[in-house]
């Protein structure tokens, strides 16, 4: 049950952010095997001037274009994160015209006992989902 948070810079149309949101879930079903209708996205739209998003000495240089992911996720292994890095970069691309250098994705690990999707219960360790 990924929690996805996407940051982008204002001026993109409602499709773009849609398909956005769409590609990025699309992925995350057919790269980690989540079941269908498992979907937390947030998505923030900011100023140009609240995101700093350098270079790190690799020679990438973005533009306004740039997305970045934020997943925090259960513990996935690393053929999991390859794909979903590649498939998203790859369907971006196609679906939206996003730069693949444009994409910058950050996923951390968390456990079961670190959710909670509501009336104050770990259903994964207590609940439903156990």
């Amino acid at each position: 049950m990924p929690l996805m948070r996407i940051d982008v810079i204002k001026g993109h149309d409602e499709q773009y952010l849609k398909d956005l949101l769409e590609v990025s879930y699309q992925t995350m079903l057919d790269t980690f095997g989540i079941p269908n209708g498992d979907r937390y996205q947030v998505l923030t739209q900011h100023e140009p001037f609240e995101m700093n998003i350098l270079d790190s000495g690799l020679g990438i240089e973005r533009s306004r274009d740039v997305v970045v992911f934020q997943i925090t996720t259960r513990s996935r292994n690393v053929s999991q994160k390859r794909a979903y890095y590649d498939l998203l970069a790859k369907g971006l691309q196609e679906k939206i015209g996003l730069d693949p250098k444009n994409l910058l994705v950050s996923l951390s690990t968390n456990g079961d006992a670190d959710w909670s999707f509501g009336y104050g219960k770990a259903q994964f360790v207590d609940g439903p989902l156990h």
